[in-house]
């Protein structure tokens, strides 16, 4: 009779055992499933704010003895470049024609100005595609214009800037 009391006291125990494990598997489970359902929400609230984190821009293009246009043909003047929203990180590429509307041979040179705010020039710049190629009178030289934001563009949500083309020669 002993013995068969003991075995039945193992038995429960090992019944008691098992159960405990099964209880601390299942909590184990679900607190990895709400780990994971709180780092999908994370995820996808950091998605969202990045995405908030759009700036926009409209420029003004000014020239200094050439004409700036939309086309080949110099029929539509360019006076401001909409380059639209940009993300942190992005670039965006414009094409002008610029005319040598001057009466001597010149070479061109671009500079910006009057960055609003004036920090955005540590977090955006522009490149062009010009190679430093003479420019006869009234020669139409198709030239392509690229906004850079640096990925780690902060406090900004909208800026403005002058872009200016020059002439020497």
């Amino acid at each position: 009779m002993n013995v068969y009391k003991v075995c039945t006291k193992c038995v429960v125990a090992v019944e008691s055992s098992l159960e405990q494990r099964k209880k601390v598997m299942f909590e184990s489970s679900l607190a990895i499933l709400l780990c994971a359902v709180a780092i999908g929400i994370f995820g996808a609230g950091f998605s969202l704010l990045q995405a908030s984190r759009t700036i926009s821009n409209v420029g003004s293009v000014k020239g200094v003895g050439v004409g700036i246009y939309w086309n080949s043909a110099c029929t539509n003047v360019t006076s401001s470049i909409s380059w639209g929203i940009l993300d942190p990180g992005s670039n965006k590429t414009v094409t002008v024609y610029v005319r040598n509307e001057g009466n001597t041979v010149v070479t061109l040179s671009k500079t910006t100005q009057n960055w609003i705010p004036s920090n955005a020039s540590n977090y955006i710049s522009l490149n062009w595609n010009y190679a430093d190629q003479a420019l006869s009178v009234n020669q139409v030289l198709q030239v392509s214009l690229t906004l850079v934001v640096s990925p780690a563009v902060t406090g900004i949500a909208s800026f403005s800037f002058d872009i200016v083309i020059i002439t020497a020669g």
